[in-house]
């Protein structure tokens, strides 16, 4: 599936499956309509109930208490039916392949499914079978996490005033992330000045994949001047695998301190799209700071996942 089979003919959303090609104007839509939604849900008067007869259907093929949760609250705020699948009982269990899943759950009026899945290109798979139904990316493999890309551009814009000519450093785990690429996408779309990808020399990616970042191993020199850094969760198990380096040296060299934050601008925001571990890739006191913008982004994430429901899903 190409990344412009994601719209209709109209140019409207079909399928949210990737950030890496979607139009300026598209993502900006949805970024306006997430605020309009934020704005109605702190306002005196009750959200329109826009999804009120349709059903979305989530397909979580790997845990996440936290993407799921917000993707079910953003649906029943609008009114939605919301089925969380169980996989683990499922015929996909029992050698049923989750394309036929699909199908079946299609044929009882689904009508949308949110996936994750740990293999790249699942989502697009889905949406390549599906009669009617839209497909919203909500994480797969190291590839894409276009929702978490959007809420992140929502919460910069939210306190930057803007993303174009921002300086945005994204530091830790690169090689493995879904949310650095979706950041990368986004950031590239909305015109970020410069993107910088920090991080251990065997946790970066090949160049080639991001021609227009620059790619460092030390981090002072990566936050230098820096408007916005990105920290991103590290696994422990690739902590043991990196040479010489231990939970507390990593957080030496690649931990987010006060005293590295400096480097960047006095008004650097902070974000980590969870979950945090504190006093690996980020201390506390930076985590609970003022510049801190963490909490803001998974509030912004409910008010992101309700836009994308109701731009797939409005009659």
């Amino acid at each position: 599936m190409t990344h412009a089979s994601q719209l209709d003919a109209d140019g409207r959303l079909r399928h949210l499956l990737t950030l890496d090609g979607l139009p300026r104007a598209t993502i900006e839509r949805v970024l306006d309509d997430a605020a309009r939604l934020r704005a109605q849900w702190h306002g005196p008067h009750a959200l329109p109930q826009t999804l009120d007869g349709r059903t979305v259907v989530n397909l979580f093929f790997e845990a996440s208490t936290r993407t799921r949760t917000s993707f079910d609250l953003a649906a029943r705020r609008l009114g939605a039916l919301v089925v969380n699948f169980d996989i683990a009982s499922s015929s996909t269990s029992k050698g049923e392949t989750i394309e036929d899943t699909l199908a079946t759950l299609e044929a009882m009026d689904a009508d949308a499914f949110v996936v994750r899945h740990k293999e790249n290109g699942t989502p697009a798979a889905l949406a390549a079978h599906t009669r009617h139904a839209a497909i919203l990316n909500a994480g797969e493999g190291n590839r894409a996490h276009p929702t978490q890309g959007l809420l992140d551009l929502l919460t910069i814009r939210d306190r930057k005033g803007r993303v174009d000519g921002l300086s945005v450093a994204i530091c830790g785990d690169i090689r493995h992330s879904r949310v650095a690429r979706s950041d990368v996408h986004g950031l590239r779309a909305l015109g970020a000045a410069s993107i910088r990808l920090c991080g251990p020399a065997p946790l970066l990616p090949d160049a080639a994949e991001f021609p227009d970042c620059a790619m460092e191993d030390d981090m002072d020199k990566a936050l230098a001047g820096a408007d916005v850094v990105v920290m991103l969760r590290i696994q422990r198990e690739r902590i043991e695998h990196l040479q010489g380096l231990d939970g507390d040296s990593y957080h030496a060299r690649y931990g987010l301190t006060r005293e590295r934050l400096a480097r960047a601008k006095p008004d650097a925001l902070v974000m980590h799209p969870g979950p945090i571990n504190r006093g690996v890739e980020i201390a506390s006191d930076v985590a609970d700071g003022a510049q801190s913008a963490i909490l803001d982004q998974v509030a912004n994430g409910v008010f992101v996942r309700m836009a994308v429901l109701a731009q797939l899903l409005k009659r």
